[in-house]
């Protein structure tokens, strides 16, 4: 019998020029705002998952700079363990919600919405302290 793994998943971390960032309203639960992205199809590269996830809920198509990290703590989604592959994106135009997310809005860092879903929170944290500091997320994340 093969044992069960995490589901693999992909967020999007899609700065503007202003160096606001993406967060869509999540349409179904766990419910609030969290990062464009979502599960990986069978036979789908992560690069083309994440172009996909951030297309298909906010209209955006992006340019994927770089991986940023994984986070693959288990207690990070309620539905279940996943691992996520986390992308810094870049993208203009203005985000519309569409297919899970109900809508999408650009949000500075600093003035995040109070609702977040999963460990997004932590995730643009230590975004932030990559970008303004150098400093990289916990290997343990």
């Amino acid at each position: 019998m093969r044992p069960k793994t995490p589901e693999v998943t992909v967020d999007a971390i899609i700065e503007s020029p202003t160096g606001a960032i993406v967060l869509v309203e999540r349409r179904f639960p766990p419910l609030g705002w969290a990062l464009p992205g979502g599960f990986v199809d069978p036979g789908e590269s992560l690069f083309k998952a994440v172009c996909r996830e951030a297309l298909e809920e906010t209209g955006l198509e992006v340019d994927v700079l770089s991986l940023f990290h994984i986070y693959s703590r288990p207690w990070r989604d309620p539905r279940g363990d996943t691992v996520s592959a986390v992308y810094h994106c870049k993208a203009d135009g203005t985000p519309m919600g569409g297919d899970d997310a109900a809508s999408a809005v650009f949000f500075m860092p600093d003035d995040l919405p109070k609702l977040m879903a999963f460990d997004h929170r932590e995730i643009i944290g230590d975004f932030v302290r990559w970008k303004t500091r150098g400093v990289k997320p916990s290997l343990e994340a």
